[in-house]
């Protein structure tokens, strides 16, 4: 909390940093972000551009595809005060972990003001830490029950039923796709049962001097109990400890799936690559895990940060400001399908075509669980994939303890994950 105090005192000092930093002329802004294949970002980039008349020019600085794979890179550059990195394109978990470190600059008075006006709650949610703005929301997502309409009679609403309804379909049909390879994607889906079953990975999660495992056992074994039952199944894909999004969002276009577990990528691969599909492609609010309990949906999207180490403070805050604005964000959604922050856009008539399951996904998104808000989240995802992959091997009873252990190890630095 030091660290944090001290950028929160030194945001009074940023405009005469700025000054002094090459604000008589238009500077270059690198903006860190993991790669978009629509464009949308690179035309957001350019249209903050050109209507910032000569300020500044923002230089996309692609990060790689692999999530972890890109904070491994962020992590080193800020721990360096690497002054080359203006903007950050950051994985909504990162929050705390880099506000913790003094790696981000808050957004305060009229400019928090500006970037939190008319967003979701929990995309807003995710920007904050210990009260203080330090993101601005970008993109969210959730995920959402993706089947096959012409093999489901009726839409199931509970991971029991789920798996009944797949093991009751012809050979050939039966996967549920879920994310079950040993990385983030698994995390999530981990999080999302604990949530979804009236438990949490961690509590007091933004107090590193109290955070501690959750996971009370009734409703930890109830999660961990879905795991097992889909991973024993004959509704697993054979590929389960291996799949990734990308994995089961092919496993539904090509009908190898009749279930998937996925973000709303899979609707529009499906009207690009397989338009025949998208009649037979329907979808659901992410199943419970105890009837009549409603589900905690996974929680995903992109905020921006500022580097508390760049050089030019006051254009990287604009650019921001500008990169998540209305517009841009309308662009990321009609393009690259990138559910907006921004409550009214989901009313838009162009966000409605993209999504015409908007009002679902928004619900979703309402209803989501954040995965725990605390600088060591990094290690307590490592310990959940320690403790509990492969998805076969998980033992409900045996592993709650462990699981237990293994995060407070984690959150007090004394785990070597």
């Amino acid at each position: 909390m030091r660290k944090v105090r001290a950028v929160l005192a030194a945001v009074v000092a940023a405009p005469l940093v700025a000054g002094c930093g090459g604000g008589g002329g238009g500077v270059t802004l690198h903006w860190y972000v993991g790669q978009e294949s629509s464009g949308s970002y690179r035309e957001a980039a350019q249209r903050c551009t050109d209507s910032s008349n000569g300020r500044y020019r923002i230089a996309m600085e692609a990060l790689p595809n692999n999530a972890d794979a890109q904070r491994q890179l962020v992590v080193r550059r800020l721990a360096a005060r690497d002054r080359t990195v203006d903007l950050i394109g950051m994985d909504v978990i990162w929050t705390a972990e880099f506000a913790e470190a003094g790696w981000l600059r808050p957004w305060v008075g009229a400019r928090g003001a500006q970037v939190s006006a008319g967003v979701l709650a929990g995309p807003l949610a995710t920007a904050r830490y210990r009260g203080t703005l330090w993101a601005a929301p970008f993109t969210s997502n959730s995920q959402l029950l993706w089947y096959r309409k012409s093999r489901t009679g009726t839409v199931p609403t509970t991971w029991d039923e789920l798996i009944s309804a797949a093991e009751a379909l012809p050979r050939g049909q039966q996967v549920v796709a879920v994310q079950g390879a040993r990385y983030e994607g698994y995390t999530v889906w981990v999080n999302s049962l604990l949530a979804s079953a009236g438990t949490e990975l961690v509590v007091d999660a933004d107090r590193p001097d109290r955070a501690r495992a959750g996971l009370a056992v009734g409703p930890t074994e109830q999660a961990l109990g879905v795991i097992r039952r889909l991973a024993t199944s004959p509704a697993a894909d054979p590929g389960l400890s291996v799949a990734t999004e990308q994995d089961t969002r092919q496993a539904m276009l090509s009908g190898a799936a009749s279930y998937s577990l996925n973000y709303p990528a899979v609707y529009a691969a499906a009207r690009a690559e397989q338009p025949g599909l998208v009649d037979d492609l329907g979808w659901a609010r992410y199943p419970e895990v105890v009837a009549g309990r409603p589900s905690r949906p996974p929680l995903g999207g992109i905020n921006l940060g500022v580097s508390a180490y760049s050089p030019h403070p006051e254009q990287a805050f604009d650019a921001a400001a500008c990169l998540r604005s209305e517009a841009n964000q309308e662009l990321g959604a009609t393009r690259g399908s990138l559910p907006p922050t921004i409550a009214a856009l989901y009313d838009d008539p162009a966000v409605a075509r993209q999504f015409p399951f908007g009002r679902l996904l928004r619900e979703s998104i309402a209803a989501a669980a954040p995965r725990p808000a605390t600088p060591a989240y990094a290690d307590v995802s490592l310990a959940v994939q320690q403790v509990l992959h492969p998805p076969a091997s998980v033992d409900p009873a045996r592993d709650v303890p462990g699981l237990r252990r293994t995060i407070d190890d984690a959150l007090a630095s004394k785990a070597l994950l």
